[in-house]
């Protein structure tokens, strides 16, 4: 991230700093006349390391970014620098409950110790006077919004590959460090300012894998694999077990995505989604590459097992990208410096469309099993460093045997084709 502009100028009896025709406010600004509703029964004591920690009267906010359920996230300023932060229940720390401590701490704990060319890259944290996340700024926008814009048209066949690849490199990071994301979806993928590249962010709901069994209904409904989701009523808070294999599944609807420009069950309210995907329904694979559609079914697969691994994911994607002439009808593809995103605004009368649509044309995958993996090795420790990457079983030869006919010329680590 490179520092602002020379010409940035602070007025301090304004109490902003002006800088490219922006206005940022400071940070401490927003709290400072704020009631104090301190929970007296909330014992909860933060473990952030203190070198992660930053100087809230250094953080400066401008213009809002983008809105979710629980947190804001504006452009800001930090050390001359720009940045993204993300603000959580906008209230005072000690008037927020202890559940959305918890998840900010772990969520600031988990970012923090990655380093991957793919992933958001943390910049600090503040716990007072409110919870707030400091990472790099992605002028890009996200790729929900991406997509939305250039509708009804497609993105280049070649992007498409190359944004997937990008995801799967990240996700193949976290699981070898056994980090689970459990909300993978377009709105949580960000675009570099040249829209070439992407990187996965948001780790709100990202945990470390352990053995024991874990939160249910954990995630967002369109992109959530079915293990995750209980079709019966159940209490807050209830455990399911199943392991990383859920982001595998997320992958593929966001592949899809990628590929057609439409949301994965349009038409269907979200709870309908989770049923759906309980009784293996899964969008319609017509008219998709017909080399990336095993790609596509193996990774939405009823059985966890049965889905491959993120390294076997990146292979076939990178050969995929690298030794074939990857094009899409010239009608159906978007001229890429026609695309402007749009403001979020513009966005919410497209989003509650999609839910008003005809139900789409669905296919029905050959149900494969439904027992759940349950060899899952990450042990729970909040507070450690991360370890050294842990190496999975690798399938790559049978996964990549659907495949035979298009890798005969294709040498992988010679396993495929001679």
């Amino acid at each position: 991230m490179g520092s602002l502009a020379s010409d940035e100028r602070e007025l301090s009896c304004y109490d902003t700093v002006v800088s490219n025709g922006r206005t940022f406010l400071p940070l401490i600004t927003y709290y400072d006349a704020e009631e104090d509703d301190h929970d007296d029964d909330d014992d909860f004591v933060f473990s952030i390391d203190s070198s992660l920690l930053v100087d809230p009267q250094n953080v400066w906010l401008g213009k809002v970014t983008g809105e979710g359920s629980n947190s804001i996230v504006h452009e800001g300023i930090y050390q001359s620098k720009p940045v993204a932060v993300k603000i959580f229940q906008l209230h005072k720390t000690s008037g927020i409950s202890r559940r959305y401590k918890e998840n900010f701490q772990r969520e600031v704990t988990l970012l923090s110790r990655t380093n991957h060319e793919n992933i958001l890259k943390f910049v600090g944290a503040c716990i007072e006077p409110t919870m707030m996340l400091i990472t790099e700024l992605m002028r890009g926008s996200n790729l929900q919004k991406y997509l939305w814009s250039v509708r009804p048209k497609c993105l280049e066949l070649k992007l498409s590959i190359s944004f997937a690849l990008d995801i799967s490199r990240a996700m193949e990071y976290l699981h070898a460090n056994g980090i689970i994301h459990r909300d993978l979806k377009p709105s949580n993928v960000l675009l570099t300012e040249d829209k070439k590249h992407v990187k996965l962010g948001d780790f709100g709901l990202a945990r470390e894998e352990v053995v024991d069994d874990m939160t249910c209904e954990a995630g967002t409904y369109r992109w959530m694999a079915p293990e995750i989701f209980s079709q019966d009523p159940i209490p807050f808070g209830v455990k399911k077990h199943y392991d990383h294999k859920v982001d595998v599944y997320s992958f593929a609807m966001v592949l899809w995505e990628l590929l057609t420009n439409k949301v994965p069950f349009q038409g269907r309210r979200n709870i309908t989604v989770a049923y759906a995907a309980a009784k293996n329904i899964r969008p319609s694979v017509e008219d998709l590459p017909e080399e990336i559609v095993p790609l596509l079914k193996s990774c939405w697969a009823q059985d966890p097992k049965a889905r491959p691994e993120f390294t076997e994911i990146t292979v076939f994607l990178a050969n995929y990208l690298n030794s074939t002439e990857v094009i899409r009808p010239i009608s159906t593809v978007v001229d890429m410096e026609q695309v402007e995103i749009k403001s979020n605004k513009d966005y919410s009368a497209a989003e509650n469309k999609d839910n008003e649509i005809e139900k789409p044309y669905v296919v029905k995958i050959e149900e494969v099993g439904n027992n759940l993996n349950k060899d899952s090795s990450a042990a729970e420790n909040k507070h450690h460093e991360i370890k050294k990457p842990k190496k999975r079983n690798c399938y790559l030869p049978n996964f990549l045997s659907c495949f035979g006919h298009r890798f005969s010329s294709w040498k992988i680590f010679g396993l495929c084709g001679k």
